[in-house]
């Protein structure tokens, strides 16, 4: 049985939080220290699934403002690779 790594189940629950319009674009994340308590984990792992976040384009960082959902063109998907 395979074990998904922390960092990916914080960023597949923010994920889906976007996915499922709980969050909208421009919306801001809660700051790391939130998540990580929100998650109980390491403030690393917070730090990894917000970096996996970016790559895949859910979320933007604004250096010294915080973390945001990030503006898609209406139509557009978010696709998700799930063999990453």
């Amino acid at each position: 049985m395979t074990v998904t790594p922390q960092w990916q189940q914080v960023a597949d629950e923010i994920r889906a939080q976007v996915e499922a319009g709980q969050l909208w674009p421009g919306d801001r994340l809660p700051p790391t220290h939130q998540l990580r308590e929100q998650y109980r984990v390491a403030t690393s792992v917070v730090r990894q699934a917000i970096l996996a976040l970016e790559a895949e384009g859910v979320v933007r960082g604004v250096p010294g403002v915080g973390v945001f959902v990030a503006d898609h063109d209406e139509g557009t998907a978010i696709v998700v690779n799930p063999a990453v």
